[in-house]
């Protein structure tokens, strides 16, 4: 297979987009740049399943697979989708349908955050009963 169909064809990894949600994202990912500039020859879709797949194996840019787009590229629509917030829009785009077919309202009602409750150092500090908690809490001084 020449290289060029090589870097233009799908892949078949788990964390690729099925039809379905790619025809969704495919007006935000392949319009071209208002800058101008010579047109890509690598298919945006192989492109959203390489950032895909980072995404959720958590390897490093240089340790991808041999069939996906070149890193330089794959990092250079990254870099460019999060500076111009379509990392964003697809994110939105891909949400409201998977809220929708757990029967959940597409927009998010709460957010969960979370973080330790008592901040602690290997110096100690004052102690005392957190009636509000029902428990003893330790809490450090910084010094």
């Amino acid at each position: 297979m020449p290289y060029r169909a090589l870097r233009s064809s799908p892949t078949k990894y788990a964390t690729d987009l099925t039809d379905e949600p790619w025809a969704a994202l495919v007006p935000l990912v392949a319009t071209p740049s208002p800058n101008g500039g010579r047109p890509t020859d690598i298919d945006r879709r192989a492109i959203v399943n390489a950032l895909l797949s980072k995404n959720r194996t958590g390897r490093q840019w240089r340790m991808r697979p041999n069939d996906v787009p070149p890193m330089s590229s794959v990092r250079s629509y990254f870099d460019t989708w999060s500076r111009d917030g379509t990392f964003i829009k697809i994110n939105d785009t891909l949400r409201k349908p998977a809220r929708h077919a757990l029967s959940c309202d597409s927009e998010p009602s709460i957010s969960i955050l979370d973080a330790q409750s008592v901040t602690t150092t290997e110096a100690g500090g004052e102690r005392g009963y957190d009636g509000e908690k029902g428990q003893w809490t330790q809490t450090a001084t910084l010094s």
